[in-house]
């Protein structure tokens, strides 16, 4: 044969020979024929065109049969760096969003090691690699934006009515009304606020308006006492002793007068967190 011809047979070549033999009938002489011409053609063998035509459509691994898994270290190892080191760059993260580079988190757990419940945990010298730690990093989802995301929001819901009331008071809108004669003016003008419980199961409210001067823990006593107790009206059944109440972080959920009548009462209180204060939201 030859020694110009190729050893290697183009796919092109390949897929139009396999149009001409799904053309012919299997048992065609013909079949054989083009065989020949081809392997002729590229300077092979029979034998090895055949075999050219079942790779085609033969599938095959795209990766290394040890794709996913480290070769430097053993797995078990490696991840436990991994682990101290993404917590080294979470610690040092500050408010601008700034932290530890995988670089120098290698170097401490290199030369001084890092204090665990487990005890001092030292990496070996030249082992670990930047860009080895990046990837196993973000492979095993432990990279600076996993583990800075928010968590998803699930909403709570109480299960029954009276499980849980949601209590606020806001400053209403409502500015023209009557002057009370026990306003003080030495104490300036009382703010009217609109003192509301909410049941986080039925959605039903109850709502008062106060005049007051500021959130005082006396005031909303006197709105709670006036929520739980039984109503005129038939038809708002509104009424009964909660399981909890869930009031924001103000004056009210501070004072002890108002902490002191609700574990008397068995009542107890979640106040809302505010933003940033676990140190993950935002």
């Amino acid at each position: 044969m030859p020694s110009g011809r190729h050893s290697v047979i183009p796919y092109d070549s390949l897929m139009q020979l396999r149009q001409r033999l799904d053309r012919l009938p299997k048992k065609s002489p013909e079949r054989a024929s083009q065989v020949a011409a081809i392997a002729e053609l590229y300077g092979v063998s029979p034998s090895t065109v055949y075999r050219a035509l079942n790779l085609i459509h033969k599938p095959h691994a795209a990766h290394r049969a040890d794709h996913g898994k480290p070769r430097v270290l053993q797995q078990a190892h490696l991840e436990r760096y991994c682990e101290l080191i993404a917590a080294l760059k979470l610690r040092t993260t500050n408010k601008q969003g700034r932290h530890l580079s995988t670089t120098r988190a290698i170097e401490l757990l290199e030369d001084f090691g890092v204090e665990t419940a487990e005890g001092l945990v030292k990496a070996p010298k030249g082992i670990l690699s930047r860009p080895t730690i990046n990837r196993y990093l973000s492979l095993w989802r432990l990279d600076q934006p996993r583990l800075s995301r928010q968590p998803p929001a699930v909403r709570f819901q109480a299960e029954r009515s009276n499980d849980c009331w949601q209590f606020d008071l806001s400053p209403s809108d409502l500015k023209h009304i009557a002057k009370p004669e026990w306003i003080d003016p030495s104490k300036g003008e009382p703010t009217l606020m609109l003192f509301s419980v909410v049941d986080d199961r039925s959605g039903v409210a109850y709502q008062e308006y106060h005049c007051v001067y500021g959130e005082d823990a006396e005031s909303a006593l006197r709105f709670l006492f006036n929520a739980m107790a039984a109503k005129t009206d038939p038809t708002f059944p509104f009424q009964g002793r909660p399981k909890m109440i869930y009031l924001d972080n103000g004056p009210v959920a501070k004072r002890r007068v108002f902490q002191n009548v609700m574990q008397a009462l068995g009542i107890e209180w979640q106040t809302h967190i505010p933003a940033g204060k676990d140190g993950t939201r935002t």
